[in-house]
């Protein structure tokens, strides 16, 4: 008889004893998020048909490849990307934020500057719209595109589509328009 073969007379085959030794011994392994492709697909607002068709791919791939835990390559993820018209990083990092740090600093930045346009033109003396035109000459060397940034409006809130809906119920009177062509 050989060492395999040989069962010592006092262990018995206990197949719960089996098993929990056996979970013992395999480590346990939780999947962790990858990135954020399907949470970045649908606050984009793009199809599974739209990627897939963009991506050449079929429908089941792309949906596996959108699971948060698959691995993709750095390849794919710039496929992804040009899809999804983010930065990478958004579709990288488990970040809870709607956007990006780099869209909120230039949303932040458009503020700044429709602040200082709106400043500038309220401006009664010349030496705060000077001090402002500094200020906004600085901010366009910083990002250029906000060359063509406009002041806030002036005047009350932008109205939405329900307030012009409104405004035509309200009849109003063709003397009103008399007065605007004399």
């Amino acid at each position: 008889m050989s060492i395999a073969e040989w069962d010592p007379p006092d262990a018995q085959a206990d197949p719960e004893v089996d098993a929990e030794l056996e979970l013992e011994q395999k480590p346990v392994i939780i999947p962790r998020k990858l990135h954020r492709l399907a949470e970045v697909r649908q606050q984009q607002g793009v199809s599974h048909r739209n990627v897939a068709r963009r991506l050449g791919l079929d429908l089941k791939t792309v949906r596996q490849q959108e699971h948060e835990t698959s691995d993709l390559p750095l390849s794919l993820l710039y496929q992804w990307q040009q899809v999804l018209d983010v930065p990478i990083a958004d579709l990288l990092l488990d970040n809870d934020g709607p956007i990006s740090p780099l869209v909120l600093q230039r949303a932040r930045m458009v503020k700044l500057m429709k602040t200082a346009a709106a400043i500038h033109d309220k401006a009664e003396s010349n030496s705060v719209r000077r001090l402002v035109q500094m200020l906004m000459d600085q901010l366009i060397e910083i990002m250029p595109e906000l060359k063509e940034v406009g002041p806030w409006h002036s005047v009350g809130q932008r109205r939405t589509l329900d307030d012009f809906g409104r405004v035509v119920e309200q009849p109003v009177a063709e003397e009103v328009f008399r007065r605007a062509t004399r």
